[in-house]
Formats: C-alpha cells, sequence, structure tokens
C-alpha cells in the first residue's frame, strides 16, 4: 500500500519530511515521479491535472493537502464512490481569522484613507470610525471562528448560509433570505465553500442589493467573483471597496485591472496557508483508518459539495 502526492507547482518536500516525521515507515511516491501506480490506495492532492487519479487502478481514498475540495470536485474522472477529506487545522482558522479582522479593522478605522492623507500632506481628524456590520457568508469552522472574534470586539456581525442553523450566538439568514441579509450590514465577507451553487455569487446582481458603500472581502474562492463586476460596482456606488485574497487566475495577470485600481487591496493567497506538520498527523491518521477499515476524519459530503 502506498500514499501518492500529486501536487504539481507545489514543494512536496516539505510534505514528505512532515509525513515521515509522524511515520518514518510509510511508502510515499511523489507525482510526477510514480513508479507503481497500482499500490496507491490513497492520494494527496492540491490542482492534480485533472484526470490523472484514474491512473490508479486501487485507490481508495482522497485527501486535500488544504481546507478546500473544489479542485478534487472539478474533476469530472473521480468515481463518485470514493471519499474526499479535507484539512482541518486550528493554525488555518487562527490565520484566516486574523486576516479578515485586519480587512474589517481596516476599513473600520479608515487606514486607506488615512495612507493617502499621509502621501497627500492632508491632517484630517474628521470621522476617524465608520459605524459597521458585518455579514459573514459561510459560518462552517472558518466562518464561524470569524463571527466570534468580531463579537468579542463588539462588533454587530450576522451570518448567511446555504442552509437553516439554529440555536446560534448570533443572527443568521438562510439561502432563501439573503436579500434581508444585504440589507443588514454594509461590510461582507465572503467564506463560502465553491459549489457549483456558490461559483459567481458575488455579481452584480447582488451588489445592486447592497447597502451604499459595502465593502467587500473575499477569502473563500476567485470563483466566487464575476470579476468583471466588481469595478462597476464600485462606480454605481454599490460597493466602495474591496480587499481580495483569492482570484480566477493566479498569479493574478500584470495585465489585470484590479492592480492599479486604489480601491482594491490585493494579496497573493495567503490568507491561510497549510502548515504541513500540523496537517500531517491527521492524513496519516485516515491513512491508519482506512487500512483499518475505521470512519474517516474530516470527510466531506459529496451531494453539498463540501
Amino acid at each position: 500500500m502506498s500514499i501518492a502526492i500529486v501536487s504539481p507547482g507545489k514543494d512536496p518536500k516539505p510534505w514528505l519530511e512532515a509525513l515521515r516525521q509522524v511515520d518514518s515507515s510509510l511508502d510515499i511516491q511523489v507525482y510526477p515521479q510514480i513508479e507503481d501506480l497500482k499500490k496507491v490506495e490513497m492520494a494527496l492532492v492540491w490542482q492534480h491535472p485533472p484526470g490523472f487519479l484514474r491512473n490508479f487502478p486501487h485507490l481508495k481514498l482522497i485527501s486535500s493537502l488544504g481546507a478546500g475540495v473544489d479542485h478534487i470536485l472539478s474533476d469530472s474522472e473521480i468515481p463518485h464512490h470514493l471519499p474526499i477529506v479535507r484539512i482541518v487545522d486550528e493554525k488555518l482558522t487562527w490565520s484566516m481569522t486574523n486576516y479578515v479582522l485586519m480587512g474589517v479593522l481596516n476599513f473600520h478605522r479608515q487606514l486607506y484613507r488615512y495612507q493617502k492623507d499621509k502621501d497627500n500632506g492632508i491632517w484630517d481628524m474628521s470621522n476617524p470610525e465608520i459605524s459597521i456590520k458585518v455579514g459573514i457568508m459561510g459560518v462552517g469552522a472558518l466562518g464561524g471562528d470569524v463571527v466570534d472574534k468580531l463579537m468579542y470586539l463588539g462588533f454587530e456581525v450576522c451570518g448567511y448560509g446555504l442552509n437553516d442553523k439554529k440555536s446560534l450566538s448570533f443572527p443568521y439568514f438562510a439561502k432563501h433570505q439573503l436579500d434581508d441579509f444585504l440589507s443588514d450590514i454594509n461590510v461582507l465577507v465572503c467564506m463560502l465553500p465553491l459549489t457549483s451553487e456558490t461559483e459567481g455569487i458575488l455579481n452584480i446582481t447582488l451588489f445592486q442589493k447592497c447597502n451604499p458603500g459595502t465593502y467587500l472581502i473575499n477569502v473563500a474562492r476567485g470563483k466566487h467573483l464575476i470579476e468583471e463586476d466588481l469595478i462597476p460596482a464600485f462606480e454605481e456606488g454599490y460597493l466602495s471597496g474591496a480587499m481580495l485574497d483569492v482570484f480566477r487566475v493566479e498569479p493574478l495577470p500584470r495585465t489585470h485591472a484590479y492592480w492599479s485600481d486604489s480601491r482594491i487591496q490585493l494579496t497573493p493567497h495567503i490568507a491561510s496557508v497549510t502548515n504541513p506538520k500540523a496537517a500531517a498527523p491527521q492524513i496519516v491518521e485516515n491513512y491508519k483508518r482506512l487500512t483499518n477499515g475505521l470512519p474517516l476524519q474530516h470527510q466531506i459530503n459529496r451531494v453539498k459539495e463540501y
């Protein structure tokens, strides 16, 4: 039995070292130098070549090397019966929460306005804070922690999700209440899983329903946003600015309009990065559970797509 790491463009060495620190007996093969396809029963993947996993005739488990699984589910050649698991890591949550807090606080305290004032030699003490109410789209493990920390800081927060939820400590709007959710906030944070239902959800129609001047933060997936709708939303006053960590094409092409728009703050998909040392124990644990026929940890729901 063997594990295959299939992550083109991603350095596999930290993963190899971390996995072997947990269990030195592991038989691990690394793409593209996989010598025995028939031995592979577990594949660790990130942005694998579509269709490649069909080369493993005895594959029994697919594990994402991160929290997201959309890059796996987008491969139509993966048999539906194969279980898929993802990484759940407290450090991922901590980093993501800190990133979102940074975006919220920078907007609330108008950091970008004061940076411009500094450049122009302006001393303006008027209106140092923007009154905000934050809406989190997607309140699972990551989004729920953001809600908790914002509430701790004294901000008004509400959540939105695709399913009904009860007994929460904050106001929550389900899928059919999207318009009510948008009308209740002026900072919109997207943390939804990327599914066939949520792809393109951040579009001009949604922005038109926002309170004028709403600030957008997207830390989920680039495909949530219809990119050509963002700048028109600024021009029409639906949005006042955006902080983006994810894009449809990464790295973001140098010719992209976002680079030169001062209303957009962008970072290179670094809001939350998986730590191999933290993730390796749960990967090995699932490997052992697979071997012993035990229930897997952090298995996704193929129907819900997350």
